[in-house]
């Protein structure tokens, strides 16, 4: 159940709620109910409607229910590319009132384990690939039950793998199973838990933020009314963002489905001819991506081939947008670039350039149905022009953090206002810019990377005894790290180190740059000055 939902969330929430829906799960049928025999997602080549998620969900919620014999409020994490079978899994999940876990299937062992454990998931999904690490963690957690998936199963079912794992189950057979049971009324309300979606904070620990039914709903509404998803018959986004992170998630598992749209799920959009092949058989309406994103499109020789005829607009987010990428995307496709920006603990959603109203430089205007303000240090509301710690509250603000009550103290007050740790400016005319961050992560390519916990693997090295990693600016991903160290060892060379990173790290987390220092500077109490190093890399 909800933990900090504040009257104003709630009030807000209910204007969103014009229809009086119950729960996600009821827009979510009434979308499969209303755009029947539609497309809802292409994937490899195949097509899938609205009325076959809805069909496949069900099965696979009922599954859960009467074969896994999972209860409501139970654990399953999810480690999945963008294929169909994520927005099968995840509303069938959703449809049995199981909390879904959104995971990074490239995480390492290390981090795979803490987001198991910490979450208590009881099940886990996984796609074939994945398969190996999941047979070396899934015996040091609490998972019962593995479904394997194939890529290919939703265009025809694969045999299953060979596995040590013990309740493996293939998701063709699951579906199968649970079709041949009646999913029962599983009551839910828009204060449950329905996703818990990991990131992390100053202190390098992730911790999974609870998005609720209601959050989930509200930041649906919100980015609709933002986007101008409208019910026509050939809306269509490109899905390049991956379903895990926050972003891809509300997006496209939500926002576009309840909009009656076509997401077009790239499985892997680093596969950028793929991606580019994708892009000229749909003819897109909307995008969303990150700098890297763009540049990799428009240095494809094939990018020009590309009709950009019906493309409203593309939504950036995750780190800030470089000037030059809009500028070329602009002249390029004849449509315009719209900074975004949001967190996990706001259901992605928060503030946006719109289609009416877009200024450069900044990250747009607060969404419908929320306040945002600035605070000093000491908790005072600043004027328009004046920068300090952006807070803000509504309904698409998290309830809190999984089990970490004296965390979500700290984010949340008694009034619902979500502090950011990001510093801001607000304008008269109400647009933000995100000028700094209280808080010391790094934005690599749009994905969070904390120093603690690279400085905590780099510090079980038997050659290191202090280090300190900081962002430094770099014109592809946004933010590199950068990582400061001090060595016994006069012979450990940087590629040493970077690999020893890579075993336990994820490889946007691996330092791309390594500074051997004789000390690092630090203050009268010991502790390192990250923002010296910080001040000192961006010069140097």
């Amino acid at each position: 159940m909800a933990t900090n939902t504040s009257s104003f969330a709630q009030q807000k929430l209910a204007e969103l709620n014009t229809d009086g829906h119950a729960n996600l799960i009821e827009n979510f049928l009434l979308a499969c109910e209303t755009y029947g025999d539609k497309p809802a997602y292409s994937s490899l080549g195949l097509e899938t409607s609205f009325t076959e998620i809805e069909k496949l969900s069900r099965n696979f919620a009922s599954w859960l229910v009467n074969v896994a014999n999972l209860e409501q409020g139970d654990r399953i994490a999810v480690q999945l590319p963008n294929l169909t079978q994520y927005p099968v899994v995840a509303w069938g999940a959703l449809r049995a009132g199981i909390i879904l876990v959104n995971t990074n299937p490239l995480y390492t062992e290390r981090e795979v384990l803490h987001q198991f454990n910490d979450s208590g998931a009881k099940a886990l999904v996984v796609l074939a690939e994945f398969l190996p690490m999941a047979e070396k963690v899934v015996p040091q957690t609490s998972i019962e039950h593995v479904i394997v998936t194939n890529v290919f199963d939703m265009i025809e079912a694969q045999p299953a793998p060979e596995s040590s794992l013990k309740n493996l189950t293939t998701l063709p057979d699951a579906l199968a199973a649970g079709a041949e049971h009646a999913l029962g009324d599983v009551k839910l309300t828009m204060d449950d838990i329905a996703v818990l979606q990991y990131t992390g904070g100053t202190t390098g620990v992730a911790k999974g933020a609870m998005l609720s039914q209601g959050n989930l709903f509200a930041g649906s509404r919100q980015s609709a009314a933002l986007m101008e998803l409208t019910a026509i018959d050939d809306e269509i986004m490109i899905g390049p963002m991956p379903l895990y992170h926050v972003y891809g998630f509300t997006v496209h598992v939500i926002s576009g489905l309840f909009a009656g749209s076509l997401s077009v799920l790239i499985a892997n959009p680093r596969d950028i001819d793929s991606l580019i092949s994708a892009m000229k058989t749909y003819t897109m309406t909307s995008l969303a991506g990150v700098n890297t994103l763009f540049t990799a499109l428009m240095q494809h020789p094939e990018f020009d081939e590309i009709d950009f005829s019906r493309l409203k607009g593309t939504i950036a987010g995750g780190t800030a947008l470089v000037k030059e990428i809009a500028e070329e995307w602009s002249e390029r496709t004849n449509s315009e670039i719209y900074e975004g920006y949001g967190l996990s603990e706001t259901s992605a959603a928060l503030t946006c350039n719109a289609y009416e109203k877009r200024q450069l430089g900044t990250v747009g205007q607060a969404m419908i149905a929320q306040e945002v303000k600035v605070v000093d240090d000491q908790g005072n509301t600043l004027p328009a022009g004046e920068r300090g710690e952006l807070l803000v509250r509504g309904p698409q603000v998290m309830q809190g953090y999984w089990q970490r009550p004296e965390a979500t103290a700290e984010s949340i007050d008694k009034d619902g206002w979500f502090a950011t740790g990001d510093v801001a400016i607000i304008q008269q005319d109400g647009f933000i810019s995100i000028v700094d961050r209280l808080k010391d992560m790094i934005l690599v390519s749009g994905f969070n990377v904390y120093p603690n916990e690279i400085e905590d693997v780099v510090y079980t090295h038997p050659d290191i005894i202090e280090a300190a990693a900081v962002g430094i600016p770099d014109s592809k991903s946004g933010e590199a790290v950068k990582l400061f160290v001090v060595s016994t060892n006069p012979k450990l060379t940087e590629d040493d180190l970077r690999n020893y990173c890579r075993e336990q790290l994820t490889a946007y987390k691996v330092p791309r740059h390594i500074i051997f220092s004789e000390d690092l500077p630090k203050s009268p109490v010991g502790k390192i000055l990250r923002r010296e190093l910080r001040d000192l890399a961006v010069k140097g």
